[in-house]
């Protein structure tokens, strides 16, 4: 599916740099070749030459790379310039490259090519853009695992399955008289049971690749001096935000992405929660509600010295009813208590100093068990809120064909429907509008 016209745009990051890459992809580019360079390049092969302009002087020097459709990144001819990094060198060799005939690419489209030509499939693509912004080395190491295809090799056998069970049943559909005694035969209960259980599989795995990908987000919450700031600043390892004696010093709220465990999670520190008539806290206390409705879970800071107060019951109980909480009792070095975590009742308390950092790491565990994260974590792929999404659809779709074994007509849509949301993930069924989507959030030159 090769388009007909040639792109080009500057691959490396904004700024200045030792090293600067042009890439360009499209049909033939022999043309090209010799209006940058002036000589033909064996393909695959590091060549170093000049980069000329139309009037002959030389742009830059550096290496040129040469590779011929298909066996290339697009599956087009691809050439890439490696040249010094300077952004007015960058533009003038990128210039010249549209003088010779090619046009600006548009976000992703290097890679919207290579997913059209099936170099890579849907969900392989996508694992490119996740590898550039994994935040940390754990996913970065399951987004290189979904480039390399695992995510797609375990989607795919699913959908080999259900294929293979929706012919069998499509078989039965012509010979009416003898289909259930056929499908018993064949044990289609069965099979179907089997995908199920690997379809529960694949989706608990992507569910903790959607959770490297995109992190949880925590906030800090409770009054004015119970040791929000301080910490934020303990898990975040640096000074983020200023910590006084004085209370209500933060009045807006302070985000920070930090590493839990190798998965990513936001913290949020919001303004203390206390009656107040400054119009300016009020504002800040305003925002800290509006932050925790849209919070993963939220962290209850107490202060271990007071304990539970009436005000900290009344936050308690203004807390929303579904989100997760950790009552945190602060300041447990000065209270002469020693670092624990205690469960009961399905409510989760952590004892710990801020100021020390005595039961940080306590606290760590207890936020990624929380967030829904398995210590098993090696090994998996990245994944995205779109393949949960789609791999729950398929679930649903088994669950209901499970109860419609004698009814085959809605047995075999059942199938029909989980086999097509199984699909969306790599791409065999694909609207273009979500295309347009997936591709428009990536780089430019990527």
């Amino acid at each position: 599916m090769s388009k007909p016209d040639t792109i080009a745009a500057i691959a490396t990051a904004a700024g200045r740099s030792g090293i600067g890459v042009v890439r360009v992809s499209g049909p033939r580019l022999e043309s090209l070749i010799q209006g940058v360079i002036g000589k033909p390049l064996d393909p695959r092969m590091a060549t170093l030459a000049e980069f000329r302009a139309t009037n002959g002087e030389t742009i830059d020097q550096g290496l040129a790379l040469f590779f011929p459709a298909p066996h290339s990144y697009t599956g087009e001819d691809v050439l890439e310039l490696q040249g010094h990094g300077g952004p007015v060198v960058l533009r003038e060799i990128l210039k010249r490259c549209f003088e010779l005939g090619a046009r600006a690419a548009r976000p992703g489209e290097f890679t919207e090519r290579a997913f059209l030509n099936d170099k890579l499939d849907l969900a392989q693509a996508e694992s490119v853009a996740d590898l550039i912004d994994a935040a940390t080395a754990q996913a970065a190491k399951s987004a290189l695992r979904s480039l390399q295809g695992a995510f797609s090799a375990r989607v795919e056998a699913l959908l080999d399955a259900v294929i293979e069970l929706r012919a069998l049943v499509e078989a039965t559909l012509d010979f009416p008289d003898e289909e259930l005694d056929f499908l018993k035969q064949h044990d289609a209960d069965g099979k179907l049971a089997a995908v199920a259980v690997k379809l529960s599989q694949v989706l608990s795995a992507s569910q903790q690749g959607s959770l490297l990908r995109e992190g949880f987000h925590v906030v800090l919450a409770g009054q004015p001096n119970v040791g929000k700031s301080s910490l934020l600043n303990r898990l975040a390892g640096e000074e983020l935000a200023i910590v006084t004696e004085v209370p209500g010093t933060t009045r807006d709220a302070i985000r920070q992405s930090i590493n839990v465990g190798g998965v990513p999670a936001h913290i949020i520190d919001t303004a203390g929660l206390r009656e107040s008539s400054d119009p300016v806290e009020k504002i800040g206390m305003a925002r800290t509600w509006a932050a925790i409705e849209r919070a993963d879970m939220v962290l209850l800071l107490i202060d271990a010295t007071l304990g539970e107060t009436v005000a900290d019951r009344s936050i308690l109980e203004r807390l929303p009813r579904d989100l997760p909480r950790i009552r945190v009792m602060n300041k447990i070095d000065l209270a002469g208590l020693a670092p624990a975590v205690r469960k009961e009742k399905g409510n989760i308390e952590v004892r710990l100093s801020a100021k020390t950092g005595a039961g940080l790491e306590q606290l760590r565990q207890v936020l990624l068990e929380m967030a829904g994260w398995r210590p098993d974590g090696e090994g998996l792929f990245m994944a995205r809120e779109r393949h949960v999404e789609a791999l729950k659809k398929a679930s649903s779709h088994l669950t209901h064909a499970k109860g419609l074994t004698t009814t085959l007509e809605l047995f075999a849509e059942e199938l029909r429907l989980a086999q097509e949301a199984l699909g969306v993930i790599t791409g065999r069924y694909t609207p273009d509008d979500l295309l347009g989507e997936i591709f428009g959030r990536f780089c430019i030159g990527k």
